[in-house]
């Protein structure tokens, strides 16, 4: 990455921001998008160390026009700027389709107009739905059960057609669930540790029989960087994960033992999804991303919780969160 020219999209948010960090340490020349508001506030960014040597700019991938003049005088486009959260697509699902679907066709149009030499569109394990077998490999078939998985498989089709049909250099990372510092409080490790962090003694969560492999925000990082060096993955849909598979509710035993906290697990149906909605298991084959790169993940679930409890757990980052309400 060194002296390359770098876009993120969805860098004020908690993957982008992790990313970005990580590309200048890099020795990448990155050009982080936040989105625009009137507050001129740029998410997580601007909490980062590194805010000295990232361009910062603020706009809205839903408008083609500037897309067109972002993915200028850049090598290579990391696309994360996406709506994420499941629940609120249930509520608001055309804006997924502005945003998600419209969006990666603003930054595949934009790229290939300014010949830009790489496009990593971020993808989710939530495409795959419910898995029909496992480990899932990149052949699994697309399940959308929910408007936000709908629009990612759209997302992803939109980038891919730019491969296929103008020769955009796309490659599509599908990472399983990542969790660490600075994830949103709607997802379902920083909820509980939020929870336990902010004093509460009944911990609500929804369904915890579904099964997810976790992946520490730095392994995910470090795998969309890797497929952005191997030019054996463009035109290919690789997915990012650790190939562990853990419960919901083992999780939550974990993250109760490590923060030594005497706490109930307590099912609050707001957080239940609709029942043929619910992901029930997703469990990533990686040997696809260890075939073509130097991809290993580093850390283990239990040192990436320890170090995200050891955020969390920090006053100045917890009241960030508000503990007592469910984020939806």
């Amino acid at each position: 990455m060194q002296g390359k020219r770098v876009l993120v999209t969805g860098a004020d948010g908690f993957i982008g921001s992790h990313l970005t960090e990580m590309l200048v340490k890099q020795g990448a020349k990155v050009r982080a998008l936040a989105q625009y508001n009137s507050f001129n506030h740029w998410g997580w960014l601007d909490d980062s160390s590194y805010l000295a040597d990232i361009e910062v700019v603020t706009g809205d991938v839903r408008d083609s026009f500037f897309c067109q003049k972002i993915t200028q005088q850049i090598d290579i486009v990391f696309n994360l700027a996406a709506l994420i959260a499941i629940p609120y697509s249930y509520i608001a699902p055309q804006s997924y389709i502005e945003t998600n679907v419209n969006g990666a066709l603003n930054i595949a149009q934009g790229a290939l107009n300014n010949q830009v030499e790489r496009v990593v569109q971020i993808s989710t394990s939530e495409v795959y739905g419910t898995a029909c077998y496992v480990p899932i490999d990149e052949k699994h078939p697309l399940q959308p059960q929910s408007p936000y998985s709908a629009s990612k498989i759209g997302a992803d089709a939109m980038a891919m057609s730019f491969f296929y049909a103008f020769n955009l250099p796309v490659t599509i990372a599908r990472p399983f669930n990542t969790y660490g510092p600075r994830q949103s409080a709607r997802a379902v490790i920083p909820t509980i540790i939020s929870q336990i962090a902010g004093g509460k003694k009944q911990i609500n969560l929804g369904d915890t029989t579904p099964t997810r492999d976790f992946n520490y925000v730095l392994d995910t990082c470090k795998g969309m960087i890797e497929l952005a060096k191997c030019p054996e993955a463009i035109g290919e849909t690789v997915n990012i994960g650790s190939d562990f598979e853990i419960s919901v509710g083992d999780t939550f035993a974990m993250i109760r033992d490590l923060m030594k906290a005497e706490v109930e697990l307590i099912q609050d149906t707001q957080r239940l999804r609709p029942e043929k909605s619910e992901v029930k298991r997703l469990w990533c084959d990686n040997t696809k991303i260890k075939s073509l790169t130097d991809f290993m993940p580093e850390f283990s679930l239990e040192e990436g919780l320890r170090h995200t409890i050891n955020w969390f757990t920090n006053p100045k980052n917890l009241q960030k969160y508000k503990t007592e309400i469910y984020n939806v």
